[in-house]
């Protein structure tokens, strides 16, 4: 399982112009699943972005968790976090899961994120949106569970 994760100052997605999810201060998840992916995965991404202290304290370190400024996660389904464009131009898909199961997970991953007493927003699986942020910083950090692809 594969994530984004960008600090912001606001995110919100769009689905055929209706807004489906928005935050203010937190994290922008972008998530994608891997064929092989279980729920051990997400179970370690979302405990993983959950204590991911990449907020400022008072000193101005990086030191604090999204919890700990009282900010809330966006996550968002984003299956070509797979794309794999080693050969040719056109990126090929095939290590990305199947919709079903895909969407499974990412259901799962929100319950995990939402189990740890964040707010979390999301977008519409399968859909095509359209994403809004201010990155904080800018700090996006980019995450895998650590499986073999």
């Amino acid at each position: 399982m594969r994530a984004v994760v960008q600090r912001v100052s606001r995110a919100q997605v769009t689905v055929n112009g209706e807004i489906t999810g928005q935050i203010e201060r937190g994290l922008l998840v972008l998530l994608g699943v891997g064929q092989a992916d279980t729920e051990a995965d997400a179970d370690y991404l979302a405990e993983k972005i959950a204590g991911l202290r990449i907020f400022e304290d008072e000193g101005e370190r990086m030191n604090l968790s999204v919890a700990d400024v009282r900010g809330a996660v966006l996550a968002v389904s984003q299956f070509t976090l797979y794309g794999d464009a080693r050969r040719g131009k056109r990126p090929s898909f095939d290590a990305a899961a199947r919709p079903e199961r895909a969407r499974e997970l990412y259901e799962y991953f929100v319950g995990r994120i939402r189990a740890a007493a964040l707010p979390c927003e999301t977008g519409r699986f399968q859909e095509m949106m359209q994403v809004e942020l201010v990155n904080d910083g800018p700090v996006t950090i980019v995450l895998d569970s650590g499986r073999t692809f």
